[in-house]
């Protein structure tokens, strides 16, 4: 009998550490991972290195899994999705953030950074820490900034070569109040519209051209509807990496830890991807057929702009554009 009852206890326990087991495999937390772009893309580029660094962190509790090419909906609605806690994790443009946290539009001010060195240093620094604090009080949680790059203008009635050439044209923004206000004070008619939808508007002639970086251009192949291409350069684009309060909440306090540390590795690969785009990128889009004018002087658009200028002031406060200006 008591042979037996041994035989049974090890057959017990044996049960029960393969269910431990499997029961800690079974618990490995999905994480929906949402942006509007294709996997061969800047986004992509983050979105593989945050699962790549945080699935091993995490020591395999947490597994990702991508939805890339809007998915799960345009990116408001994944910003939604985040508040709402149906969706993880997402990789956003900043166009729409504005409409959560206003602070963020600051960052979308035309000709506001130099170069990319100079975005990088403010968003990496306190001014941008203050941005991402923000979204907490909105139902979001901000882990880092990545980049697009720098946004030009494409279209398919004329080279741009000046500001007035862009007066009339039908150009899709994103739902971005300072980058609408920036194509009405040029003359333009500024068309907001969900990314899903501007590849066909552009073939239907229903707009006339858009503005994104090289890296949105190239890795949508908006050289199949567009013919122009001018290197405007007219406003520094970063991304930013949220998850759901919902999602941050229910992991423990290491998880966290490699889902920012993930966050972190995501921003520094969507850099990489754009700075060794924009190296190659012009080429590529002529090879392609685009006709590209490249500006060697940026300040009569600059100039043009002394209106909106006095707006943005009054709205993001003029000590604020001269902290970012001043910034080395």
């Amino acid at each position: 009998m008591g042979n037996f009852s041994h035989t049974a206890f090890k057959a017990m326990a044996a049960t029960a550490l393969a269910l431990t087991c499997s029961m800690a495999f079974a618990q490995a937390k999905e994480v929906k991972l949402g942006y509007a772009l294709p996997i061969a893309s800047h986004y992509g580029a983050g979105a593989n290195a945050w699962a790549e660094t945080t699935e091993k962190e995490s020591k395999g509790t947490l597994k990702f899994r991508q939805f890339p090419s809007s998915a799960l909906g345009g990116e408001r609605e994944l910003v939604e999705s985040l508040q709402l806690g149906t969706v993880e994790a997402a990789i956003v443009s900043s166009g729409p953030l504005s409409n959560f946290v206003p602070e963020v539009g600051a960052m979308d001010i035309p000709f506001l950074f130099r170069d990319s060195a100079h975005a990088r240093h403010v968003l990496d620094g306190p001014i941008g820490q203050g941005l991402l604090d923000k979204f907490k009080g909105r139902g979001l949680i901000a882990l880092a900034w990545g980049e697009q790059g720098f946004r030009h203008v494409t279209n398919n009635k004329r080279a741009v070569e000046k500001p007035e050439d862009l007066k009339g044209l039908k150009l899709r923004t994103m739902e971005n109040p300072v980058h609408i206000t920036a194509f009405r004070t040029f003359g333009a008619s500024p068309t907001p519209m969900s990314w899903p939808e501007v590849t066909g508007a552009l073939q239907q002639g229903t707009i006339d051209g858009q503005e994104n970086p090289l890296s949105v251009i190239v890795s949508s192949k908006l050289y199949q509807v567009q013919k122009h291409l001018t290197l405007t350069g007219h406003v520094y684009s970063p991304v930013a990496i949220l998850v759901s309060p919902a999602f941050w909440n229910g992991l423990t306090p290491e998880q966290q830890v490699a889902v920012r540390d993930g966050a972190k590795a995501a921003a520094a690969a969507t850099r990489k991807y754009v700075e060794d785009l924009d190296k190659k990128a012009v080429d590529e889009l002529k090879t392609n057929g685009m006709q590209v004018v490249v500006l060697s002087d940026k300040s009569p658009f600059q100039k043009a702009l002394d209106p909106a200028y006095k707006q943005y002031a009054s709205k993001y406060g003029k000590d604020l554009l001269d902290k970012i200006a001043a910034e080395k």
